[in-house]
């Protein structure tokens, strides 16, 4: 897959559950945290787009757990972007840095709401541009 953005990432204990695993759920929150700096990058605040009334929403996803990440593991969070109808559609993946075998695989769906009603966003658009493809 080619990705148009990338960071790097630690594993913290306290997000590893009594089987010495990164718990599920802390997934999810790689891949939040992975949005919002490509945002930054974009030239977008989450925070000030939601003060101008339009706020991105996760409609839906599909996650997939390939090989746990463990204490102190360092990774890669990449992401593509394709649009499909009013859809943003991220495709995540996280590697392990050390072999750089994937370990999660997720495809996410964020809608916009504009003064609370779906919508389109215009500077979201503006924004990706240089990085949507059509479906």
């Amino acid at each position: 897959m080619k990705y148009i953005f990338e960071t790097q990432m630690e594993v913290r204990d306290y997000e590893c559950d009594i089987e010495g695993i990164v718990n599920n759920a802390n997934y999810v929150h790689y891949c939040e945290h992975t949005r919002h700096l490509f945002l930054q990058q974009c030239g977008l605040s989450f925070a000030d787009m939601h003060a101008k009334g339009v706020d991105a929403v996760v409609a839906r996803m599909t996650l997939q757990y390939k090989m746990p990440l463990r204490p102190d593991d360092v990774f890669y969070s990449r992401l593509n972007l394709k649009k499909d109808g009013i859809k943003y559609v991220f495709y995540q993946d996280l590697y392990r840095a050390s072999d750089e075998k994937i370990c999660f695989r997720g495809k996410i769906e964020l809608v916009c709401l504009v003064n609370g009603r779906l919508g389109v966003s215009e500077d979201y658009d503006r924004a990706f541009a240089k990085y949507l493809e059509e479906e």
